[in-house]
């Protein structure tokens, strides 16, 4: 498995497991983290919101057998405080992550963190206090490199310009390629991108027809469902296997640091690292010639 490097020097697999989608229960979450592992992934990405905080429980537990290892990588996130309705709110305040940031070590069985990652935020939040957080955090040694979860342009422009972020996560694949032309400056930076929803919801996949029909119908961004059906179709004549296609797509990016998939199963995320391993062998024509029939798309929304 290609690994990428961090500007702290962490390595993370070109190929991370997205834990949201692992479920409550541990004993079918476990044997798709073991699988992960044994394909050579080495990257695990969850968040403390997810199943509010039973994510983080179980995938600290799965993986606390491989603590010995410094080439597992863990990835979480921070800014949605739970309420005691059950509900969410977003507090990006100095004091809410470094007090969070204790219940996240707790529940993964930690004394630090690899990656601390701001899990949203607007242009409107106080963000040099919170890069000040994340900056103590790493000085005190409970984290080793943060990032945000971005798809906010303004928001991204600024802790490039005035943070050390080390990673940028956003949704990212052959059709919604918006994050495209941040990437110069991303690049620039040293940050390296977590793509998030590369196979998008499903589109980029064997069952893409049906996935046109049950989750895109009135179409996405510029597409409409018309114009989003005839472009899957044209991809198709050039590579069939739209899975591959698009991780070929996210991996010719200098930019790159991991593509995040997420498994229900151990066989679909064996189907994940099939067509990881497809997309090196499909040729830079091919990809050319299938970005020449996607539409380039910007950030029109989210601008804040």
């Amino acid at each position: 498995m290609q690994k990428n490097v961090l500007k702290s020097g962490i390595e993370i697999s070109e190929l991370g497991l997205g834990c949201m989608s692992l479920g409550t229960d541990k004993k079918q979450a476990e044997p798709i983290i073991e699988r992960a592992i044994e394909h050579g992934i080495t990257y695990f990405d969850t968040a403390d919101m997810y199943d509010k905080g039973v994510n983080e429980a179980i995938v600290g537990e799965a993986l606390k057998k491989y603590q010995n290892r410094d080439d597992i990588v863990i990835g979480t996130k921070v800014g949605n405080r739970l309420k005691d309705d059950g509900s969410t709110t977003w507090d990006p305040s100095k004091s809410y992550i470094k007090e969070a940031v204790k219940g996240s070590l707790q529940r993964l069985g930690l004394d630090h963190l690899d990656l601390y990652q701001l899990h949203g935020g607007t242009i409107g939040d106080p963000l040099d206090e919170t890069i000040s957080a994340f900056d103590e955090l790493k000085k005190e040694g409970i984290i080793r490199a943060y990032g945000i979860s971005s798809i906010r342009p303004n928001v991204i422009d600024y802790y490039l310009k005035h943070s050390d972020i080390e990673t940028l996560m956003s949704q990212f694949n052959l059709i919604d390629n918006r994050p495209e032309p941040l990437l110069d400056d991303v690049h620039a930076k040293k940050v390296k991108v977590l793509a998030r929803g590369p196979v998008f919801k499903g589109l980029l996949t064997a069952k893409s027809n049906s996935v046109l029909d049950s989750k895109f119908s009135e179409g996405i961004f510029d597409y409409t469902y018309q114009e989003l059906g005839e472009t899957i179709a044209s991809i198709k004549e050039i590579e069939s296997n739209l899975t591959a296609l698009t991780f070929n797509y996210l991996t010719s990016h200098d930019a790159l640091g991991s593509i995040i998939v997420g498994a229900s199963s151990p066989e679909q995320l064996d189907e994940n690292v099939n067509n990881y391993l497809h997309s090196k062998d499909i040729s830079l024509e091919k990809l050319k010639a299938a970005q020449d029939r996607v539409k380039d798309l910007n950030y029109t929304q989210h601008l804040n």
